[in-house]
């Protein structure tokens, strides 16, 4: 049995690692990077950290608008499942990656495999909102991290295939958390201390492309009596460059380029509090401990926000700030998203093509 994985995004590297590994030991797969995230702080050493192998096809599309990305991931992906001719497609997440992915695989009748499916935020502006919905009504195998997501899939008519499998990304972090142990010296070589700093992510569209969302975050960055670490996502540098004049000077703000993930981690664990508008770091964060502030008006894991770990501010920057200051999360800390093999599931599940 054949599965071509598709990827192109740094939080996709991170899911089809443990995924890969397992896959591998019972069937041949075909690994196609997109080139979504195409440098090599966002992509390359993510493969080399994670112990990823190359890919066998490197599509090198790059960015671009979202017609013009996912067309182009069109026309190449179906070049290489033209050639591979596999038994299933794996596809991760929401990216324009997932949809390109998904689309030439159903136009050539190959069943889809979705892992991380059944997410919902229930806003349609959302260009990752929409990749989710196209892609879960088309995958034939749905890997689900929550009963919740297999609730949402329910609503919609969706029961067939649907598997709650758990969170792979619960496998990768252990993975890295041991790894980043023993081999990161970020703290060292940024002058910090544990539990002494803040950790900041911005990449979403909703605030990167919106450039009064992202001032007014900026603004609440600059009001903060901290250290705040700030690696900057490309596409939130562009933005950041264009406004310059408008963005408020702050001494505690410590911007510095996008991490690979053993330092990300380590980041993150030794970070006193999260403001984040990534889904992984949310989840990452909690998984770690840590308490988390997120910066948009809804979130697709519901689960953290109901434990009290996790609270929702937007770009609004008295909000953001009076997190910041007054944030506690509760003594308690469920057990979320799974066991650490979900990627030994989702690897069974696939091979018996249930």
């Amino acid at each position: 049995m054949k599965a071509v994985t598709i990827v192109g995004a740094r939080p996709q590297f991170i899911k089809a690692a443990p995924v890969s590994r397992e896959l591998r030991r019972t069937l041949t797969e075909v690994l196609v990077h997109t080139g979504q995230h195409y440098d090599e702080n966002m992509s390359s050493v993510f493969f080399e950290e994670l112990g990823i192998p190359e890919p066998e096809y490197s599509l090198g599309i790059g960015s671009g608008s979202h017609g013009a990305q996912t067309g182009a991931m069109l026309v190449g992906i179906e070049k290489v499942l033209l050639t591979e001719k596999p038994d299933w497609v794996l596809v991760y997440g929401d990216t324009n990656s997932t949809l390109a992915g998904v689309l030439a695989a159903a136009k050539l009748h190959v069943p889809v495999a979705h892992v991380e499916a059944g997410l919902r935020s229930f806003n349609r502006r959302m260009p990752e909102e929409i990749n989710r919905v196209l892609t879960d009504h088309i995958s034939s195998l749905l890997f689900c991290p929550s009963r919740v997501a297999v609730q949402n899939l329910a609503a919609e008519g969706i029961v067939r295939g649907v598997h709650d499998v758990g969170d792979v990304m619960v496998d990768a972090l252990a993975y890295a958390s041991g790894q980043a142990r023993q081999r990161s010296d970020i703290l060292d070589r940024l002058g910090l201390s544990e539990n002494n700093y803040l950790l900041a992510t911005v990449h979403r569209a909703e605030n990167t492309d919106d450039s009064e969302r992202l001032l007014n975050i900026m603004q609440a960055f600059a009001r903060i009596d901290e250290p705040i670490v700030f690696p900057v996502h490309p596409r939130t540098r562009k933005t950041l460059e264009r406004h310059s004049s408008e963005i408020p000077h702050s001494a505690s703000l410590i911007q510095i380029e996008p991490q690979g993930y053993i330092d990300m981690v380590q980041l993150e664990a030794a970070a006193r509090m999260i403001l984040t508008d990534s889904g992984g770091i949310q989840k990452e964060a909690y998984w770690l401990g840590v308490p988390c502030i997120t910066l948009r008006d809804e979130t697709e894991w519901v689960e953290t926000v109901t434990a009290g770990w996790n609270r929702l501010v937007g770009a609004k920057a008295s909000l953001i700030v009076e997190a910041v200051r007054s944030f506690k999360p509760p003594q308690d800390h469920p057990l979320l998203y799974g066991d650490g093999k979900t990627a030994w599931r989702i690897a069974s599940l696939v091979a018996e093509g249930l």
